[in-house]
């Protein structure tokens, strides 16, 4: 391919590089079935009933849907990559056939090599008549603050459109849940819908990025859109081209940000590190020796920061590995050695939730008569009573189950604003085991005389596994 390409800087214009360039960004369309709830006749139970025909039923019926995304091409013989979410069908769906549409209007039907839902990756391949511009990944490692982007894509399936713009952060964490992905190129050139998959090229004609999602209250472009650097994704493509599985670590814990509130709960510095919830009995976190209430602070010698999660250092460490895991525990330092396992397909890990977390969020349905005398926690805005086998048994908690259960909460606390409610079973406070009225307000004296504005609680609401949650003081 020629070297149109301006010296970095401000060009003057972009319009050799995008002559170079847009060749090779495609329009990628899907056709799929879905499947719908039918509407049911408007004339039901009405002397009308029969008079439009058909049976007018309610039942789930199939209709044609589209979806419309970009692409780009990565070399002469036609390999494609996407993003996932543009080639697979919405809920029920099932896709038909994908079409990939060349900037001179030319289409191909495409046929898909290997698909990530982890990642949002996917790679397909068309089998052109000649060899096909493409272009190349990048380093996006040295992407800077400030550096020029351009974005070409396909937004509202408009097609081949340019837009310019800068890369406002790198490595930005979305917020989403901390998964092994979440980590993104940020940038105010114009990304819209119908961009996704498209590429982001620096200014030496390089795919740095690939545009996957924007951050929109109106649904339009509000210069905040995201880009899945090339350094994770190039070496995922290759492996997709190549058929192979893509294996990635896993230990088996249930995570949270160590935000104001849970650090302070814990008197530890916040913004680095990460909070266990929960640890799967028999994982590799198990197997340890880590706990819920760990702070892991340093994974195989990497700092676990918010640019640098404990989800994504584990998901890129080859299964198998033994590696190092400091965590603070009770306020000490200790290293535990695991050995990482291989991370569960997306279907597998949303199969292993709770069947019963949609249960009514009423967790105390049938009260005990003297549910009254339980004490007035000032400080937590408030009552809880102990937890005697009868309630236990109302609220269905596991036979052995020690705490105080919550008969009533102030709205406006702390605690009521982060959804305590009746019925909660308050388990531990300050990682020690709570089965009175007197013990919780002994943890809440110890907390405030060390000097802590939160206390951390550990609490199991109905059908729902326990977790820790921490409760500002007043």
């Amino acid at each position: 391919m020629s070297k149109m390409v301006p010296r970095a800087g401000a060009p003057a214009s972009f319009a050799d590089l995008t002559a170079q360039l847009a060749p090779a960004v495609v329009n990628i369309s899907t056709r799929q079935k879905v499947q719908v709830q039918g509407a049911g006749n408007p004339f039901a139970g009405t002397p009308f009933e029969g008079l439009f025909g058909g049976q007018g039923g309610s039942g789930p019926q199939t209709r044609e849907a589209q979806s419309l995304g970009s692409g780009f091409i990565i070399s002469a013989d036609g390999y494609v990559v996407t993003n996932n979410h543009v080639i697979t069908a919405d809920g029920k769906g099932q896709v038909e056939s994908i079409t990939v549409t060349m900037p001179d209007g030319v289409e191909y039907p495409a046929k898909l090599i290997g698909k990530d839902a982890a990642s949002d990756l996917a790679v397909l391949k068309i089998e052109p008549k000649k060899a096909l511009p493409f272009v190349k990944f990048g380093d996006s490692s040295h992407a800077r603050v400030g550096d020029w982007v351009i974005a070409i894509g396909n937004p509202f399936g408009l097609g081949g459109t340019v837009t310019a713009g800068i890369v406002s952060a790198v490595y930005r964490n979305t917020g989403s849940g901390a998964g092994a992905y979440d980590r993104y190129i940020q940038t105010d050139a114009s990304i819209n819908r119908g961009n996704s998959g498209g590429p982001l090229f620096d200014m030496n004609g390089q795919v740095i990025g690939i545009n996957n999602a924007i951050f929109s209250p109106t649904g339009g472009s509000v210069g905040i859109g995201f880009a899945i650097p090339a350094e994770t994704a190039a070496p995922l493509v290759q492996k997709l081209m190549k058929g192979q599985a893509i294996e990635r670590g896993y230990l088996g814990v249930r995570i949270q940000a160590l935000n104001e509130d849970l650090a302070d709960s814990l008197g530890i510095e916040r913004n680095k590190g990460e909070f266990i919830q929960a640890v799967e009995p028999d994982g590799a976190a198990a197997k340890a020796g880590m706990q819920a209430g760990d702070v892991v602070v340093k994974v195989d010698g990497k700092e676990v920061t918010r640019d640098q999660n404990l989800s994504f250092i584990v998901a890129n460490t080859a299964p198998g590995s033994r590696i190092p895991i400091e965590v603070i525990r009770n306020g000490r330092r200790m290293t535990l050695n695991a050995t990482v396992a291989r991370r569960p397909s997306e279907e597998e890990l949303q199969q292993s939730f709770d069947p019963n977390a949609e249960q009514d969020g009423d967790a105390f349905n049938n009260p005990p008569e003297k549910q009254g005398q339980g004490v007035v926690e000032k400080s937590l805005g408030m009552s809880v009573t102990p937890l005697t086998s009868q309630i236990a048994r109302q609220l269905g908690a596991a036979e052995g189950t020690r705490g105080v259960v919550i008969v009533a909460v102030d709205p406006g606390s702390d605690a009521g604003q982060k959804g305590f409610a009746r019925g909660f079973i308050i388990l531990e406070a300050n990682g020690r085991p709570v089965t009175s009225q007197a013990e919780l307000a002994a943890a809440i004296t110890a907390a405030k005389a060390e000097g802590r504005s939160a206390i951390l609680l550990r609490v199991q609401p109905r059908g729902q596994p326990a977790t820790f949650v921490p409760v500002r003081l007043r």
